[in-house]
């Protein structure tokens, strides 16, 4: 999945301080093979659940971390170099300028923290 219309995420923050966020039910509500949506906002980040299968594209983010958390499934993060694989309740940071791709197998789910200033597909 290359094409950047497969993609669907919504930057419109979702929930507002002392709200309760149901994981599960939003991700049993994810019906598209790429969905990203904003959960809330924690200081200077967002917190974001992506509910995935299928591959990202190479990207970098020039001035912000990024920081995925395995709900369910199996993601992989794949560095120039290597393969990362990150199982449920697993966490991983991928640091400003390094450059990277998602790919999940099957459908996963996954929590992300990172700035509000940065653009999802990368810069």
């Amino acid at each position: 999945m290359s094409d950047y219309n497969n993609y669907s995420i919504d930057l419109e923050v979702k929930f507002k301080p002392l709200e309760i966020i149901d994981i599960t039910t939003l991700v049993a509500n994810c019906s598209k093979k790429w969905q990203n949506l904003s959960l809330c906002k924690v200081n200077d980040s967002i917190v974001r659940l992506a509910v995935i299968e299928g591959e990202f594209h190479w990207h970098k983010h020039n001035k912000e971390d990024e920081f995925f958390y395995v709900i369910e499934g199996l993601l992989l993060i794949d560095l120039e170099y290597k393969t990362i694989k990150l199982k449920p309740n697993q966490g991983f940071m991928v640091p400003m300028g390094i450059l990277h791709r998602t790919r999940a197998p099957s459908r996963t789910s996954v929590l992300l923290m990172e700035k509000r200033s940065i653009k999802p597909t990368g810069d």
